[in-house]
């Protein structure tokens, strides 16, 4: 057992290690990361190189599942709704009625060309009506692609919101080949789906913000952990009520990443470290399972299909949706175009699978359908914006995210006012600082205060000062220097240190405390010095 898990984990670590080669190589190539994903997937896998058997449907679609909480999460939590607020309306009609069209469009394309029933060609339409949220914002971040009439806002927001309306249809499709389904149990689904997920959603992103206001759970990551398990908890909580977990959990992120929470910058970094890890295990985990000698029996309808979805259906569903804002028929191909599909595609196929025991034909042809899906649009679709003359050089597509800060020229100092400083007692007014260095917060006894004027200065007052940043300075160097027992500095006063005309010590780290010295500090063992140097 316990060589299996770390000839198991030896895998892990061995794949992880290739894709950030992979993804090196990706961007040089121009091509979408998440194929490098699949092929690592298909190498391993019993048609590949290392022809690991892998047939467990269940257990992928549980780890698949899984993994989509947090990419979907994550693409909440990282869109701006300051930016998507303009094109929300849009962007869901988009992910909803923009779904359904498309979904009925390419069910009744199969039944005709395919001879399928209706049900299995609803069935076909839904499970690959989503846009891929993981595959848009991977291509717009990595290419800086800033497109015009805020373009790149409604393609996230929908790519990020339509995946709960494509399971609930895929639901649908699958209870009406079973037979299990009337018209009337349908709307009902559809009402639970939907009341529950925004319901849960809203409640557990409203309640995360309220104990992370009242409760002190910053420090040593625990924040992380605890945003994490609100995402747990909405999609969790939503399935077991009978809603739709995924929208749960999206507006959940949605809801969080545009409030006011604590290192919020940094947590959406962190969820786009956590999606880039789950989006490896996704794709790989479905590469394992695929079999690529299967795929050219599955080629002819996968490319048929592939072609009437991308040329006809969803431009089909887009034209007509749009017509009912402003939009530009420019914007209308690029926004065509621009609909990847990706992973949830590929998990709900599995999810269909494994609920109708159909055998793997199903999800190699989604399987197929996506990755002609990515390699083609993925790697056009810049080329395809400059063809449309959507591209907008005075924007900027990172504002659509909410990690997105504007660089402004401003640094703040803090110092605490010591017993005996000449500033303590005087008023505000009085103190004479640098030229624009206004002291513009002071706290005293955990009350802060951003003063006037009038503001008195106690001794014991924590003051923060802001002033304009400036460069690094050509003429000087920064250097660190330990100091050892030998060291000429070490129990000597900054005033007894050797004179040296070139260099000042600017400070001392001593453990977790800096000090900021003066000619009667005196410099210990185990000290470190920041000295700046002026350049010869």
């Amino acid at each position: 057992m316990e060589g299996n898990l770390n000839q198991m984990l030896l895998m892990w670590g061995i794949v992880i290690f290739f894709s950030v080669f992979l993804k090196k190589l990706s961007v040089r190539m121009g091509l979408p990361m998440l194929l490098a994903f699949l092929f690592l997937g298909i190498v391993f896998g019993s048609d590949g190189v290392f022809k690991i058997p892998f047939e467990n449907y269940s257990l992928a679609e549980n780890i698949c599942s899984f993994g989509l909480i947090f990419i979907m999460f994550s693409g909440g939590f990282g869109t701006s709704w300051k930016e998507a607020k303009h094109i929300s309306k849009e962007a869901m009609v988009l992910s909803t009625l923009g779904v359904v069209l498309t979904a009925v469009t390419v069910g009744l394309f199969c039944m005709l060309a395919f001879n399928l029933s209706f049900s299995w060609g609803l069935l076909l339409g839904s499970v690959i009506g989503s846009t891929d949220a993981a595959s848009v914002f991977s291509i717009l971040r990595s290419r800086k692609l800033n497109l015009k009439d805020r373009t790149a806002s409604l393609l996230e927001f929908e790519s990020g919101s339509n995946d709960p309306m494509s399971y609930m249809m895929t639901l649908i499709s699958m209870l009406m080949i079973q037979g299990d389904l009337s018209f009337g149990q349908m709307l009902g689904m559809l009402f639970a789906q939907v009341f529950w997920g925004l319901s849960v959603g809203f409640v557990v992103a409203l309640l995360t913000q309220y104990l992370m206001r009242k409760v002190d759970v910053s420090g040593d990551g625990f924040d992380f952990v605890f945003v994490l398990g609100s995402a747990v908890t909405a999609y969790s909580l939503s399935s077991v009520l009978g809603g739709n977990g995924y929208l749960s959990v999206y507006l959940t992120g949605m809801i969080l990443g545009n409030g006011k929470i604590k290192e919020k910058k940094e947590m959406v970094s962190f969820f786009d470290g956590l999606t880039g890890l789950m989006q490896l295990v996704i794709f790989f985990l479905l590469g394992l399972l695929s079999k690529p000698s299967v795929l050219p029996h599955v080629a002819f309808q996968g490319l048929i299909i592939f072609f009437f979805l991308t040329f006809i259906a969803r431009p089909l569903s887009v034209f007509l949706l749009m017509r009912f804002f402003t939009s530009s028929k420019n914007r209308n191909f690029l926004i065509s175009f621009a609909g990847l599909r990706g992973a949830a595609s590929i998990v709900f196929a599995i999810l269909a699978v494994e609920s109708l025991g159909s055998g793997d034909f199903l999800f190699h042809l989604v399987f197929f359908i996506v990755i002609l899906s990515i390699l083609f649009q993925g790697s056009f679709l810049p080329k395809m914006a400059g063809r449309l003359d959507m591209i907008d050089d005075q924007s900027d597509v990172m504002k659509t995210f909410t990690d997105y800060t504007e660089q402004k020229p401003v640094q703040f100092i803090e110092f605490i006012i010591p017993e005996g400083h000449h500033w303590a007692g005087q008023l505000i007014k009085d103190i004479i600082t640098p030229p624009d260095t206004p002291i513009i917060l002071v706290e005293r006894n955990g009350e802060k205060e951003l003063p006037r004027g009038d503001t008195k200065i106690q001794e014991g007052d924590r003051v923060v000062i802001g002033s304009a940043k400036s460069t690094m300075a050509s003429d000087l160097d920064i250097v660190e220097l330990e100091v050892d027992r030998d060291s000429v500095y070490a129990n000597k006063t900054i005033a007894e240190i050797p004179r040296d005309e070139m260099a000042r010590v600017l400070l001392i780290e001593r453990g977790k405390e800096i000090v900021i010295p003066n000619g009667n500090t005196t410099i210990a063992v185990g000290d470190i010095l920041v000295i700046y140097r002026l350049n010869e």
